[in-house]
């Protein structure tokens, strides 16, 4: 399986892709890595199933904020596929199809949300989005969700049958399931705190993802705060997992630390991750 890392630029693990591989002093794990952005912001890629295309976001060239892109392996071509106006994030391929889905702020308006409150701390702005689907060139748009507030971090399952996302219609970030068309959503998490970032384990039994749940006093109002602010903080988030259904729900990481962007590997014995666990600095 070729693991993929994401920062500000875009980089992959695999000699498949014709360009030059790189490997760095002390990076024991990872070989033959190749840089495929190049400018700009670029973040949150995943592969279609075929292995020849990348979806992900880019803040790029005249866009002010992120806009949805494919990416051809073999050509090195990127291709704009989101309306171009609002905010986006969150793509994803659906498995079977030339679709993908991804979640979108432009029927709220053409201009970027404005940015959250730093006074608060490192946050996330939970943007008032909603969850699309299109084809892979960008047509037949589509609009899955309808409430008002955030609805984003949607993922396919491998059936392409169904969607898992976050949402906070229910005055709290939680997870929810609904089919490809958006219909049958189903809460499946119902913890104070944020449940997000989920992603289904290539055998469609398990939904792996990450949460922060408050437990002390000053916890509480802090997130009380955050909530009001429409704001996230991702500085303490631990790994969780579940059975498809909801059920079983069992945290796998006590890092005390940023732990996010967790996957299962096709033989289910391991999960892939990152998080700042071992910085120093706790940045």
């Amino acid at each position: 399986m070729r693991k993929l890392l994401i920062a500000l630029t875009i980089l992959v693990s695999s000699l498949a892709f014709g360009a030059s591989p790189v490997n760095y002093d002390g990076e024991t794990h990872i070989q033959n890595i190749q840089q495929l952005t190049f400018g700009g912001e670029n973040a949150e890629a995943y592969f279609s199933r075929d292995g020849k295309w990348l979806v992900y976001q880019s803040t790029r060239d005249s866009f002010n904020c992120d806009q949805i892109f494919t990416y051809n392996l073999e050509t090195k071509e990127s291709k704009l596929v989101s309306t171009g106006t609002g905010a986006t994030t969150c793509s994803f391929f659906i498995p079977g199809t030339d679709e993908i889905i991804f979640s979108s702020t432009h029927e709220h308006g053409a201009s970027c949300p404005d940015k959250p409150d730093r006074s608060l701390g490192y946050v996330w702005g939970l943007f008032d989005f909603d969850v699309f689907k299109c084809k892979q060139d960008g047509s037949n748009l589509v609009k899955l969700t309808n409430t008002s507030g955030y609805d984003a971090e949607a993922t396919v399952s491998p059936d392409g049958e169904e969607i898992i996302f976050t949402s906070g219609r229910d005055g709290d970030l939680e997870l929810y399931v609904m089919d490809i068309d958006g219909s049958n959503v189903t809460r499946l998490t119902h913890t104070v705190g944020y449940d997000g970032g989920a992603f289904f384990s290539p055998d469609g039994d398990h939904i792996i993802y990450r949460a922060f749940h408050p437990k002390t006093a000053q916890e509480y109002s802090k997130w009380k705060t955050l909530w009001t602010n429409q704001a996230v903080s991702p500085v303490r988030l631990e790994l969780w997992i579940m059975d498809t259904d909801g059920n079983n729900q069992r945290q796998v990481t006590n890092l005390n630390s940023a732990s996010f962007c967790p996957y299962v590997s096709p033989s289910s014995e391991w999960i892939i991750f990152t998080t700042n666990w071992a910085d120093s600095t706790g940045r």
